[in-house]
């Protein structure tokens, strides 16, 4: 069976240098059925490859990705989600699949994301971070349903031989898919700087004044903590914490370079698989309580102020505003529930459509991004003061990050509880959502509660 394999991929290869005209390019894709394999074993494996790796584990079921390598770059500086999307159906249209599985995270995939607000000026903080950058992996492993699927794509040249590729093929998985012997070790905290927090909570006084002239009506402002570590931090050994501490969130990791942008996020931006599209909001906030019944009085606290209801049903109607252009059978319950977390609890309300024919996720993506929960609302006006008095550079933070197919599946969430790894260093980012009658030690002491999922996996509690 393994020759069998081997001989139609080489065909594929083959076939594929010979249809090349002039110096294009052709992407060959193969996807085969695993044996059980642990994904953050074959992430730590795939350092020996020496190519940036990508991360994602969702929040509810057992599905995992894991991305190596790069055998196409999607990018751009400019803030246009729509060229990402016509390059991706140019490459789709043009590459050679074999997949007989047709199941979600199979045949040729991109992973990536994009900046919160890509005309605002980026410092060297996101330099190896692109405005809109996805990446289609050489190697791609997909849990799904307790299957596991290894899927290999060759970027072909017209000078290329079959054979030569299928040996260098055969010799990266075989690297990939050695046992582990050794397994990295856990970081700790040396030293915790908040960047500027008296001046972050000026800004958040200036907001409410804002909003009572009536120029907004919410407004989200973001700050950051900086972490000196005492060593290099080890993705592998983040991101199993982050999954034994947060089972409910979606799990991500996107390496660009030597830098990782990494983190839990409990909201899913949208979700698509056979044209059924998911969307979920996730806006007011409380801390989980030390007893049962402590939990229950902040969890009814939550359900009956009135702040976090406006804030929440803020996010609910631009969902569905959003949605109303590119789908139908918009259903949206009534009344928010509690989505508890490990660390926070939040209000939560699921939207539920149908896409129509001709768009795709990355239509949706472009419509809702920035939800309210991330911006604020009306989004013009808000995004003009976080442009001009927010202090940080937010990079990808509190941007829709995720992967799409080629069988017309996707997932992205917003990237919240999230930092930036740099060696022995990291940036972790925390925001809230800025009413009139916001108190500036109030959403302060919020943000301390945001920045503690990041701050915990990387000992810093």
């Amino acid at each position: 069976m393994l020759k069998i394999k081997e001989d139609l991929l080489e065909s594929m290869l083959d076939k594929a240098i010979h249809s090349i005209q002039s110096s294009n390019i052709k992407l060959v894709s193969y996807t085969k059925q695993l044996d059980d394999i642990n994904p953050l074993s074959f992430f730590e494996a795939a350092k020996s490859i020496r190519g940036n790796r990508s991360f994602w584990k969702s929040s509810v079921d057992d599905f995992y990705m894991v991305g190596v390598g790069a055998a196409f770059e999607i990018e751009t500086e400019q803030p246009d989600i729509l060229y990402i999307e016509n390059k991706w159906q140019t490459i789709l249209e043009d590459a050679m699949i074999h997949n007989p599985y047709q199941v979600p995270g199979t045949g040729i995939v991109a992973l990536g994301g994009m900046a919160f607000d890509p005309y605002k000026k980026s410092t060297d903080l996101w330099k190896n971070y692109n405005a809109s950058q996805f990446t289609i992996p050489e190697f791609t492993l997909t849990k799904h349903n307790g299957n596991f699927y290894f899927t290999s794509i060759v970027r072909v040249n017209k000078n290329d031989h079959a054979k030569q590729l299928l040996h260098q093929l055969k010799g990266k998985e075989k690297e990939l898919l050695s046992p582990l012997e050794d397994w990295p070790e856990k970081v700790s905290v040396v030293s915790k700087e908040e960047i500027k927090p008296e001046q972050w909570k000026q800004t958040v006084q200036k907001a409410t004044e804002e909003i009572k002239k009536c120029n907004a009506e919410k407004i989200v402002l973001a700050r950051e903590i900086r972490l000196q570590l005492s060593n290099q931090a080890e993705v592998s050994n983040v991101l199993e914490q982050l999954i034994d501490t947060q089972p409910t969130s979606y799990i991500f990791a996107f390496e660009h370079g030597e830098d990782c942008f990494i983190g839990a996020t409990p909201e899913r931006l949208v979700k698509l698989e056979g044209r059924e599209l998911l969307s979920t909001c996730l806006a007011g906030t409380a801390p989980r309580g030390m007893t049962e019944e402590e939990d229950q009085k902040y969890k009814f606290s939550l359900l009956q102020d009135q702040k976090n209801r406006e804030e929440h049903d803020f996010v609910v109607q631009m969902i569905k505003h959003a949605m109303e252009e590119y789908c139908e059978n918009i259903d949206i319950p009534n009344e928010p529930v509690i989505l508890a977390l490990t660390n926070l609890q939040h209000l939560y309300t699921p939207v539920r459509a149908t896409l129509k024919e001709g768009y795709s996720i990355l239509n949706i993506i472009d419509n809702l991004h920035p939800t309210p929960a991330l911006g604020g609302t009306p989004r013009k006006e808000s995004l003009e003061f976080i442009r001009h008095y927010e202090q940080l550079d937010r990079g990808w933070y509190g941007a829709p990050i995720g992967w799409l197919d080629s069988n017309e599946n996707g997932e992205f969430a917003v990237a919240i509880r999230s930092g930036l790894i740099q060696g022995n260093r990291a940036t972790l980012f925390a925001g809230c959502g800025i009413v009139e009658d916001s108190n500036p030690e109030a959403e302060y002491e919020e943000t301390n509660i945001k920045f503690l999922p990041m701050l915990s996996v990387l000992g810093g509690l």
